[in-house]
């Protein structure tokens, strides 16, 4: 079951990064050739590409792509949300593919204008003679029921959908079953038990150091009397002390 599941998991990723990268190739195609007569009447060619045409389809492409790696690490409530926008991304790229083959013409008017000097809707119909579409568009629609479905796919096996992996948890059971908060409660627990042993020990430490420099201290003072009161004999004797 585990197995299946992950199977529609890659399957629905497939077909978003399919999808998205129809649109994001095709927009980078020829999508129309115009010939057009110019102002000396000798015909002319004018060639249209999809990102001229449809102009938001590469931008709507590379969202998906996005989209993508983003629905991959989410977890169920997120996923709603990018499953929406998958959703959401498919219709928007398949409406702008539809709309510029219903009307070539306005698609590639500013090409046209761009080619020729000559602007206005009435003027480039009369320049214009004919117009071939090339098949590039209908991959751009293509891609878009590819985002569209896979963002169906995710809402649908919501609950079948493996979540993602460790590396992008932040709550998560260790190896022996336990939950994060239960582990981080156990050491916090053995932290308090350990600390008066250790305030203890620290204390200690400080007394010997303490008793260590006061002996260390004492010694040459001790040393300076003894001097001087054998000093004091020797004088007394008739000894010279500084032999």
């Amino acid at each position: 079951m585990r197995t299946e599941n992950r199977r529609v998991k890659y399957l629905t990723l497939l077909a978003l990064l399919v999808g998205s990268g129809l649109g994001l190739l095709s927009a980078t195609q020829t999508w129309f050739t115009i010939q057009v007569r110019d102002v000396a009447d000798h015909a002319g060619t004018v060639t249209v590409a999809g990102s001229a045409a449809a102009p938001a389809l590469t931008a709507l492409s590379l969202a998906g792509l996005a989209l993508t790696a983003a629905l991959a690490i989410a977890g169920p409530a997120f996923r709603v949300v990018l499953a929406a926008l998958g959703i959401l991304l498919g219709v928007s790229i398949v409406y702008s593919a539809l709309a510029v083959l219903g009307d070539p013409l306005q698609a590639a008017s500013a090409a046209i204008t761009s080619a020729t000097g000559v602007a206005g809707e009435a003027s480039l119909r009369k320049l214009v003679q004919s117009t071939a579409t090339e098949f590039w568009p209908w991959f751009a629609v293509v891609g878009g029921v590819l985002v569209a479905l896979a963002g169906v796919l995710s809402i649908v096996f919501l609950r079948a959908w493996p979540g993602p992996s460790r590396k992008y948890q932040t709550r998560f059971a260790g190896e022996d079953g336990r939950s994060a908060e239960e582990t981080l409660a156990e050491l916090d627990g053995h932290a308090e038990a350990t600390e008066p042993a250790a305030d203890a020990a620290e204390g200690d430490e400080r007394e010997a150091r303490a008793a260590a420099e006061s002996d260390a201290a004492d010694e040459p003072a001790s040393l300076d009397r003894d001097a001087a009161i054998d000093s004091w004999d020797e004088l007394s004797r008739g000894d010279d002390p500084t032999r």
